[in-house]
């Protein structure tokens, strides 16, 4: 029989703690995803199964996790009987894995991420409803033929190549960059067209279709994030080549795997970086490190321009921009 697929990471949908009237004392990834899925009766009528692929809070996402998750879809988008998979995920870094699978999948069969701001023992647990409705849309979703990446929080669904936390610590604290949802969830989680969109079925994002395989190396090319900022004049970035340049002199395989490939700046305004550290960017890239502009702003992204020296992340986040700099360098080398 056909069914949704639930894969669990951990993250706060999963955390529980001893004081519901101190819901934000909690430890993260305590309850599997079978817990988390027996706790919403509503899910019942869908044919489900779930794997625990990992069981992390996701401000420790690491490279292993993903490899085990790409290993885990590319099985289900093989298994006939598997229509969707939902990942239930911490917020931290939500939009980080939304953005690797953004451009790992091929959009056969929908993808949807969850996750939660409060734990499972807060009273005001948002996690069951989000899990309820990450799971009516993907079967929904499958009906109709879409696939591709989205997330679904508070009753919105997000893209996920445009997904990204905003909001440190209130119940709806998800947005895309300024991007409209492509579709809003009505209380009983049935699908309603946002106002922004003029089709969410339209709208639906496919993915770039890299392959699963692309995060089979066992360690991912080095790719760090700077900040453009007041009196930044490139400490950082001088220290990262010093401390390359030690490693690939160190003879050691594993240290010179480590050896610097690629900075990303978040940079002020529209893509602008201190001159500080601008010339120190230089450097980097005189040696051979691929840089790439994304900006600390929330909202607009970095657009390409005429005369850019390095190119720009688009509406990519600082944390999304290294992860497809990343895979990038990976595809480079193939």
């Amino acid at each position: 029989m056909a069914h949704v697929l639930i894969l669990g990471t951990g993250g706060t949908i999963a955390g529980t703690g001893t004081d519901p009237a101190r819901a934000w004392a909690y430890q993260a990834a305590q309850l599997g995803v079978a817990q988390l899925v027996a706790a919403v009766p509503e899910l019942a009528a869908i044919p489900l199964a779930t794997q625990q692929v990992a069981q992390i809070d996701s401000k420790d996402m690491a490279w292993s996790v993903w490899q085990a998750l790409a290993q885990a879809l590319d099985a289900a988008m093989q298994d006939a009987a598997v229509e969707a998979v939902v990942i239930t995920h911490g917020t931290d870094t939500l939009e980080e894995t939304a953005c690797l699978l953004h451009h790992l999948h091929d959009g056969r069969k929908p993808i949807v991420l969850t996750a939660a701001m409060r734990p499972a023992t807060a009273p005001d647990a948002d996690g069951p409803r989000n899990l309820r409705d990450a799971v009516r849309l993907a079967h929904t979703a499958a009906g109709l033929g879409l696939g591709g990446v989205v997330a679904v929080l508070q009753g919105r669904v997000w893209a996920g190549i445009h997904v990204r936390k905003a909001h440190s610590h209130a119940l709806d604290a998800f947005d895309a960059g300024g991007a409209a949802p492509l579709a809003v969830l009505d209380d009983a989680g049935e699908v309603l067209a946002s106002a922004g969109a003029a089709s969410w079925m339209a709208a639906w994002p496919r993915g770039e279709g890299m392959g699963w395989a692309r995060v089979s190396s066992p360690m991912p090319p080095r790719v760090e994030v700077v900040l453009s900022h007041a009196d930044a004049d490139g400490w950082m970035v001088d220290a990262a080549l010093r401390q390359s340049a030690d490693d690939a002199a160190a003879g050691d395989p594993q240290r010179h795997a480590q050896v610097l490939r690629g900075l990303v700046v978040a940079a002020t305004g529209h893509g602008t970086v201190n001159a500080g550290l601008e010339a120190a960017l230089q450097r980097a890239a005189a040696q051979g490190v691929v840089v790439w502009r994304s900006s600390r702003v929330a909202r607009g992204g970095v657009t390409p321009r005429e005369g850019d020296v390095w190119p720009a992340a688009g509406t990519l986040t600082p944390a999304q921009a290294r992860v497809a700099l990343q895979l990038r360098l990976l595809a480079a080398q193939v």
